[in-house]
């Protein structure tokens, strides 16, 4: 049986987050989605990928934390799911117990989805590099994991690096929410294969979805 999500940007002039969800788990959908800008810079020089104009709710979003915990108060079934998460931009020792925060009060209802994001100028106001964004992220989701299943989790990498700490609550399910790669970068399915637990394809009609399902499966298995 085909179950079927929904995603938006919860803005602050939307349906809000509370009421999306009752609404979405009354009429039986599996998931909801919000993504995430922590800010738009108002120079606009990075164009946006999907078009030549941005729209302004990119820059009116709630955070998907405070607004997918608003949703679990008030709902028992329906997935929780960021769409995506800019990793890149977020602290991995707070984003870990975030994540796992929101599964415990949830009773294990996130899917965490990931991306490292398009606009230059906004990783650059977190002090991020945005040629390196990419072995950024890959070097935060393998802490996040150590935080969520090592007892007293480390991490030394080049960009995060911690000696031993304890960091509760851990999350409901086993090894952590499952995390979906949003990303259709020339590198993306590699990467899944690497430290990922599936894809989140982007829906752009020109998207070959069926091609990129098989290379997919491929770069599993050659991992």
């Amino acid at each position: 049986m085909a179950e079927f999500g929904i995603s938006m940007f919860p803005t602050d002039y939307a349906i809000q987050p509370i009421e999306l969800a009752l609404a979405a788990e009354q009429r039986g959908f599996e998931s909801m989605f919000f993504p995430e800008h922590t800010h738009i810079p108002a120079s606009r020089k990075t164009p946006w990928p999907g078009g030549a104009e941005l729209p302004k709710e990119y820059w009116h979003t709630h955070d998907p934390f405070v607004a997918l915990g608003a949703a679990a108060a008030v709902t028992k079934k329906l997935k929780l799911g960021t769409g995506v998460c800019l990793v890149i931009e977020r602290d991995p020792i707070v984003l870990a117990k975030e994540v796992a925060s929101l599964d415990m009060i949830s009773g294990g209802r996130v899917i965490f989805g990931i991306g490292a994001g398009w606009n230059v100028e906004e990783m650059a106001n977190h002090g991020v590099d945005f040629k390196r964004r990419w072995k950024i992220v890959k070097e935060k989701i393998l802490a996040m994991r150590q935080i969520w299943t090592k007892e007293a989790a480390e991490f030394h990498g080049e960009f995060v690096n911690f000696d031993p700490i304890w960091s509760f609550p851990k999350p409901v399910q086993p090894g952590g929410p499952p995390i979906l790669l949003g990303s259709q970068s020339p590198k993306t399915f590699d990467r899944v294969a690497e430290y990922c637990d599936g894809w989140m394809p982007i829906n752009f009609p020109r998207y070959d979805l069926s091609a990129g399902l098989k290379a997919l499966a491929e770069a599993g298995r050659k991992a």
